[in-house]
């Protein structure tokens, strides 16, 4: 195609219109422009190699070309940003599955092997919980609190726990402290119906209600409903009740200046929601009567109990081949915790219309509120995304857990379990759930109560030899804290830095010998001894060590 011949035409269309007429000139000098731009537009194409050229020798323009050449291409992102974790696991398994340590060597460690990961392995799950006597710590809740007669009552004390089961649990325990430094009477706390748990659940269907009350019999006054009497002077409705609306990790000083002067005013003060209202740090006495709580007064409710009992001994005679011991890992992939995550996986459009149902289903606006950003690929970055049951498996194998290792999961329902359980079932065929230990008659009591399921696989997880946590929440804390109590301390725990585990999973081309090597480092960094003691701001639930627990001489 030549230009001239554009130029020329453009030019007598210029002349045929005489000078003196403004709306002419600039018709023509429209398309003197028009003209220009197209030639310096197919110029610039022409000398820049042009596009394919198709059967009849024309050039052909596509939309990649003009993608490639108008504008600069996304850089990729930052190593850890993307969920790759499926195809790392695709080009690894053959290694996976060949490290599979012999059935001769399954329950005999040699001391000169310690160094292979299979071998550490073994060696974590038959060395002794308490290597060092002088380190031993024991539970001593009842030497830090002295019994005395309790003085006159100065009214009720009405809370609301919500959340789910552990996050219950904390709003007990602080709900007695609070009571103890109000020197009021608890009515049982009252359980909210939350939004994304679903259980309409009472307090006694779920914890030993008269058990609750004898044990603090001699520290705090305890009644299972408000008097009729002081009811009616509310017309029958708590909701009448002054709700002393009071923020998160609030000073002892607070309740005795704010909430104290109310209480003796009316005899009975109310607080909602009643989740972390207490600060960390509060007087010792209070500290030991939150440990009494937490680890003697609350006691599962019977029909939870025994069931729970029940799976934890069948548990423990499968994996009899190691002595009874197992590992215990604390899954976080309902689809709930992924859509609060704003996490993306590798579910493409289905799982982001899946996602965005589930959060507006459960919290309603709050991720469209102006300014609120969403960025899926810095949250991975910093470890906030819940590890899929394929990354926890490449993970525990990577850190020397091999296909003999007997593998107890705690969780509610898993995200879309057919796709996301597979690999991990692949990797650990010995896996348990609650679904698998106890019979479906059994649980049949329990279906649809999130918070009574939950009570199921802490009672089976808190007697496992070592516990894995993935994701933060109450549940692991409270775990890792309860079995530091029993343990004397030393609980064995893993607690994995997940910005370091997605740069591992971020590489397709990785070696099993380098991953297995990340992930052992991985290992060495986590929390795998367990002991630690509380700091100023640390939780008690989760650091029972100085405060629930004394250290003894060995003797």
């Amino acid at each position: 195609m030549s230009v001239a011949p554009s130029l020329r035409g453009a030019a007598k269309a210029a002349r045929r219109h005489p000078s003196g007429r403004g709306g002419g000139r600039r018709r023509a000098a429209v398309v003197l422009l028009l003209a220009v731009a197209y030639a310096a537009g197919l110029l610039m194409f022409v000398l820049g190699g042009g596009g394919p050229v198709d059967g009849g020798g024309r050039a052909g323009v596509t939309v990649a070309s003009f993608r490639r050449r108008g504008a600069p291409a996304r850089s990729p992102p930052p190593p850890g940003s993307v969920y790759r974790s499926h195809i790392v696991f695709e080009r690894l398994w053959p290694d996976i599955r060949d490290d599979a340590a012999p059935a001769s060597t399954a329950t005999a460690t040699s001391a000169s092997s310690l160094s292979t990961p299979s071998s550490w392995r073994r060696s974590m799950l038959t060395t002794p919980r308490y290597p060092d006597s002088g380190e031993l710590w024991m539970p001593c809740v009842k030497r830090r609190l002295i019994p005395s007669e309790l003085p006159p009552s100065n009214g009720y004390l009405i809370v609301e726990a919500n959340g789910g089961l552990n996050q219950q649990r904390l709003s007990i325990c602080d709900a007695v402290a609070v009571a103890s430094l109000l020197n009021a009477t608890l009515v049982i706390p009252v359980f909210h119906l939350n939004s994304v748990w679903r259980d309409p659940s009472k307090f006694s269907d779920i914890f030993d209600e008269d058990r609750f009350i004898e044990t603090l019999r001699q520290h705090v006054r305890v009644v299972k409903e408000l008097p009729k009497d002081v009811l009616l002077r509310f017309n029958h409705n708590i909701s009448s009740i002054p709700n002393m609306r009071t923020k998160a990790y609030s000073s002892p000083d607070h309740y005795l200046q704010k909430v104290l002067p109310k209480l003796l005013e009316l005899g009975v003060v109310r607080i909602a929601p009643f989740s972390n209202r207490l600060a960390q740090s509060v007087p010792s006495n209070i500290q030991a009567l939150r440990c009494l709580v937490n680890y003697q007064a609350l006691r599962f409710a019977e029909p939870i109990r025994v069931l729970a009992e029940d799976m934890v001994v069948r548990m423990m005679k499968k994996s009899s081949s190691t002595g009874g011991k197992y590992v215990s890992v604390h899954l976080r992939f309902e689809e709930d915790m992924v859509a609060f995550s704003c996490c993306t996986y590798d579910g493409g459009r289905k799982e982001k219309i899946e996602m965005e149902n589930a959060r507006e289903r459960s919290w309603r606006g709050k991720f469209h509120r102006p300014g609120r950003v969403i960025n899926p690929e810095a949250n991975r970055r910093d470890g906030k995304c819940p590890l899929t049951p394929l990354e926890v498996g490449m993970m525990l194998r990577g850190m020397g857990f091999d296909n003999t290792t007997f593998l107890y999961v705690a969780s509610g329902k898993i995200y879309n379990a057919a796709k996301y359980m597979a690999p991990l079932r692949q990797m650990f065929p010995l896996l348990e759930t609650k679904d698998t230990l106890a019979l479906p008659e059994e649980l049949a009591e329990f279906k649809g109560y999130s918070s009574r399921l939950a009570a199921l696989d802490y009672t089976v997880s808190v007697q496992s030899e070592v516990f894995v946590t993935t994701q933060g929440g109450n549940f692991p804390h409270f775990l890792m804290g309860h079995r530091r109590y029993l343990l004397g301390g030393n609980a064995k725990t893993i607690k994995p830095d997940k910005r370091k585990l997605v740069l591992s999973f971020d590489d397709p081309n990785i070696r099993w010998s380098r991953f297995k090597r990340q992930m052992q480092d991985i290992l060495h960094h986590s929390d795998v001894r367990g002991i630690a003691f509380r700091k100023p701001n640390d939780s008690i639930y989760t650091f029972p060590m100085p405060d629930c627990m004394c250290q003894q001489d060995g003797t």
